[in-house]
Formats: structure tokens, C-alpha cells, sequence
């Protein structure tokens, strides 16, 4: 039914636990259920594409052994940059690309230890470390923000303290939650071209360039979707 009305990508967990799996912050990190399993080979059938951005470690690499098309985890960070629940250690960057998926690089503020408010050049560690892993075809940007710049009024303050006391309350708050969502010197919607002169900076060439800023995602969900 969500197909049908037009949602092609979904996340078998968020922060928790779900009837599919353990989200990165279950401790008991038991990976995918059977559901979670019939879950996959539904997706797989149909055409959505799997989303493992939340899930814990054991989720994540079963969900990529399980699935027949690549999988997306498709906002997240390098735990070899920076340990966090909501990062992927080189062992899953490695296999995820092994079987063709794709890696996003978020532009939140998880990238490095609170209470430091991350910059440009963390997220370039970040996309660089995963490219050095999973090489140029699996990588890209994952936002997890919006496209238009924020403007932090003292109304958006107040909301986005309350949202993220919300969150604790409710057991889904990530380490960290303390800084506002957003990476401030990519704070607009010519944050993609800051990006690619970046890594143009760090010597990566335009062609890894161009498949970081969107023809690897693209590729992936042609995969998923049968329209490449």
C-alpha cells in the first residue's frame, strides 16, 4: 500500500527497537527479526528500497546479507572518524559496498564529540574516509537537513530545545542531541557546491566529485527501482 502511494525508501528501525530489528541505540543489538527478515525480500519484490540509516550493527549487516538488491544507508557517519551510535564502523561500509549499496554522509552535528559544533572539514573527514573504504562508486551526501539555510530566532530556539527534550523523554535522543541539527558553514542551499570544492581541495578528482553529489544515489535507486 505504501508503494503504491509513492513511498520508495524505508527504514527497517529508527533509534530503537522495532518489530524489524534493534535500532543503534538497543544495547542488546540483536539484529533483524523474522519479520525484519520477510520484511527485506518484500521490499526486495517490490521494489522499495532498504534503509538501515538507524539501525544498530547486528540490523545492518543482516540487512545487508539479506537483501537481494543494494541497500541504502543512506544518512550516517564513519565510526573510524568519529565513534558514534548513529555512525557505521569500515566493516559495514565494506560490506555494504560489496554488495553494491550506498553510503550518504549526514551534515549533523554527530560527526565529532559534543560539545564541539562540527565544521565543512568534518564532514570532508567523514566523506574521505568513506571513500577510502568503500571506493568512489558508494558514496554520496546523506543531508538529513533541510535545503534552505536556517535562521535560529529565539521561536526556533524554544522549538528546537523542547524537540530535543522531547526526545530524551521519549528514549530516542542520540548522544550529543545537544547542538542544533545542522553543520552552521553548510547552512544554506549552496551547500553542495561548498562540498565539491572541498574535496577538489582534498585531490579527489571531478568524476568522484560528480558521484559523491548525486549519480551514485541515483544509480543505487535505478537498482532498487528497475530504472536504471
Amino acid at each position: 500500500m505504501f508503494r503504491d502511494l509513492g513511498v520508495r525508501i524505508m527504514q527497517l528501525t529508527y533509534n530503537t527497537r522495532s518489530i524489524f530489528g534493534d535500532g543503534c541505540l538497543e544495547p542488546g543489538n540483536a539484529g533483524l527479526s523474522n519479520a525484519g527478515m520477510a520484511a527485506v525480500r518484500k521490499m526486495n519484490e517490490i521494489g522499495v528500497a532498504v534503509d538501515l540509516s538507524h539501525s544498530g550493527y547486528g540490523t545492518t549487516s543482516e540487512g545487508i546479507a539479506a537483501s537481494s538488491k543494494p541497500v541504502l544507508i543512506s544518512h550516517s557517519g564513519c565510526a573510524a572518524v568519529y565513534p558514534h551510535p548513529r555512525s557505521k564502523p569500515d566493516s559495514i561500509l565494506k560490506s555494504l559496498a560489496d554488495h553494491g549499496g550506498y553510503f550518504g554522509v549526514f551534515l549533523m552535528p554527530y560527526l565529532v564529540a559534543s560539545p564541539t559544533v562540527p565544521t565543512r572539514q568534518n564532514v570532508i573527514d567523514h566523506l574521505v574516509h568513506a571513500i577510502d573504504v568503500c571506493g568512489a562508486d558508494h558514496v554520496g551526501i546523506g543531508s538529513d537537513s533541510s535545503i534552505q539555510a536556517f535562521t535560529l530566532t529565539p521561536a526556533q530556539k524554544a522549538s528546537f530545545d523542547a524537540d530535543i527534550a522531547h526526545r530524551k523523554q521519549l528514549g530516542i535522543g542520540a548522544p550529543g542531541e545537544d547542538r542544533y541539527p545542522w553543520v552552521p558553514d553548510l547552512n544554506g542551499p549552496n551547500h553542495m557546491e561548498v562540498i565539491a570544492e572541498e574535496l577538489s581541495r582534498r585531490g579527489q578528482p571531478s568524476s568522484v566529485i560528480e558521484k559523491v553529489l548525486g549519480a551514485n544515489f541515483q544509480r543505487v535507486l535505478g537498482d532498487v527501482w528497475g530504472t536504471s
